[in-house]
């Protein structure tokens, strides 16, 4: 069973506090449990996830994902390290270290990456500079017609229609045709979904 939850910590409603950097580079936020929804910190964190997420995920400081932790997420992150299994698309500012048995299903966008021995991405690796990971808005991910289907609550066939017949903003990246997440919100407040 999922647990729903939004939440955005930062300054004033923080789980660290104003305390000195010292303390908030030892506070650690583990997470065993089954979470559903967006969690967002404006502040830096160490955060350990053990157990199922589903959802988005934007951090600031490290990010562990556990050996047992089944993650279905956006995720956006400085330091980012994964054990566990990820599907979704994962977006390091400074580096991702994936150890085994990490198995990754998804996007990833980082200035650094390590892969030891013994782990599994299934998906697409960009390297990109550590400016353009800085600059980059967390939410300013890309999705393939799969994942973009799946965050509109439609059919894949409906995304390649509209994508085909103009009405969705979309670019095409050799034969895949590639989202972006901003672009793709707006279209939708737009009122051009139907």
């Amino acid at each position: 069973m999922f647990r729903n939850i939004s939440r955005t910590f930062g300054k004033g409603a923080d789980m660290v506090g104003k305390r000195d950097k010292k303390e908030v580079a030892e506070r650690v936020l583990d997470v065993d449990a089954s979470m559903q929804g967006s969690l967002v910190f404006n502040d830096p964190v160490n955060l350990r996830i053990n157990g199922r997420f589903e959802g988005t995920l934007n951090t600031k400081g490290s990010l562990m994902i556990g050996e047992n932790a089944v993650i279905d997420a956006d995720i956006s992150g400085d330091s980012i390290v994964i054990a566990g299994k990820v599907t979704g698309t994962i977006r390091a500012v400074k580096e991702l270290k994936l150890i085994a048995p990490a198995c990754v299903v998804g996007e990833i966008s980082a200035p650094v990456l390590s892969v030891a021995e013994g782990a599994v991405i299934d998906g697409i690796v960009r390297m990109i500079s550590k400016q353009n990971a800085e600059s980059a808005s967390p939410l300013q991910v890309t999705m393939t017609p799969e994942e973009l289907s799946k965050y509109l609550e439609v059919e894949v066939n409906m995304v390649l229609d509209w994508v085909n017949s103009g009405k969705l903003p979309g670019v095409r990246d050799g034969s895949v045709w590639r989202f972006e997440r901003n672009k793709i919100d707006e279209w939708v407040a737009s009122g051009k979904i139907k």
